[in-house]
């Protein structure tokens, strides 16, 4: 058996992995941390498993909150809509979910799932459906392989609930966007119920063990005066990019995304170079002038020079001294079809995807 009893104090490491993988976006998942350990500390550890624990018939159900990162740093997360919209979810397909499952391993929504298995007496399975956090809800491996968010259902703090079924992903995206807006710029929901036949096929799994023992690697080098930034690089199989100050910051909220562009004037061996960094709720594309250091579906993240804590695409600000590390994603997510659905093109930059550790080569 494959089970462990996530405490208050493992949360810790979580999150700060889930910051990591999240890749400047997914909201801070601080937040998700601090009601998580709550709800552990009122009901019990949570206990994460594995898929082969499970019936492949049994079903499994993901709740997230949906919204911009930067509402969800100033409207804080809750249990109680969470479970509304489970409910509600449960309700439309006529029976309970068996465990849950958490929708992005990057971000909020990592830890989110916790507080309310904890609080329902459910397991949590140590998987998630993209290995990183993207902005849109059919940008997963499950699109790839037929299944879909929907029925989706949603629900707010007032005690609103809806339920929605469309006709394609286009619609969904469009019309949960507006309910958000409506709904205060995030809100809660229940989706991508499936059993797990389905899910073993779909999911990444490990991903929540993933986010664990980045964190863990990165305490254990603050604790023994090592290079935090090495540690991440060697924990993830990753790169370091760029190294520098951060010097201009572009941003907005579309009504669906946080938007933006980071400057940072090179440090130590990228002196005398500029990196910039775009992203949308995520960081998707990083290059030296016209040369592309990584890009989507690689994971770019940005953390602190000397502590090596991820910082969000919200907390970049004037001054922050960062490394810019490029981590490989998932294989799964190199396919053409993968490519179609989150590559560069997908969000509109003129560039063919390359993976990050070709591009190292490259420069190299």
């Amino acid at each position: 058996m494959s089970i462990t009893m996530i405490d208050v104090k493992d949360l810790d490491a979580i999150a700060i992995g889930a910051a990591l993988y999240g890749t400047g976006g997914g909201g801070d998942p601080h937040i998700g941390k601090l009601l998580a350990q709550r709800s552990i500390r009122e009901h019990g550890p949570t206990k994460l498993i594995t898929l082969d624990e499970l019936n492949d018939d049994d079903l499994i159900i993901s709740v997230a909150m949906i919204g911009a990162p930067a509402v969800m740093l100033e409207r804080l997360a809750e249990t109680a809509p969470l479970i509304a919209a489970l409910r509600e979810l449960e309700a439309k397909l006529g029976r309970r979910a068996t465990a849950l499952f958490s929708a992005e391993v990057g971000g909020l929504n990592s830890v989110i799932p916790f507080s309310v298995a904890t609080e329902l007496g459910l397991p949590l399975v140590d998987a998630d459906t993209m290995g990183r956090a993207f902005p849109n809800l059919e940008m997963t491996l499950c699109t790839l392989q037929g299944i879909v968010p929907v029925p989706l259902a949603l629900a707010d703090e007032k005690g609103n609930r809806l339920l929605m079924d469309t006709i394609d992903n286009a619609h969904l995206e469009r019309y949960v966007r507006s309910i958000t807006m409506d709904m205060g710029g995030s809100c809660y929901s229940a989706l991508y119920s499936m059993t797990v036949a389905q899910a073993k096929k779909s999911l990444v799994q490990g991903s929540i063990s993933m986010t664990q023992r980045a964190g863990k690697a990165l305490f254990e080098a603050r604790a023994r005066h090592l290079d935090p930034v090495a540690a991440l690089v060697r924990v993830t199989g990753g790169h370091c990019l760029f190294k520098g100050k951060v010097t201009d910051l572009q941003r907005k909220i579309d009504g669906r995304w946080s938007k933006g562009e980071a400057t940072i004037a090179g440090l130590d061996e990228h002196a005398g170079q500029t990196a910039t960094l775009l992203y949308q709720n995520e960081f998707l594309m990083a290059r030296t002038g016209d040369r592309v250091l990584a890009s989507t579906p690689d994971l770019i993240c940005t953390v602190d020079m000397e502590t090596g804590e991820p910082i969000t695409a919200e907390q970049v600000r004037y001054g922050l001294r960062v490394a810019v590390l490029g981590l490989p994603s998932v294989p799964e997510w190199r396919s053409p079809a993968a490519i179609a659905l989150v590559g560069p093109r997908a969000f509109g930059y003129d560039v063919d995807y390359r993976a990050v550790e070709q591009l190292a080569m490259d420069r190299s």
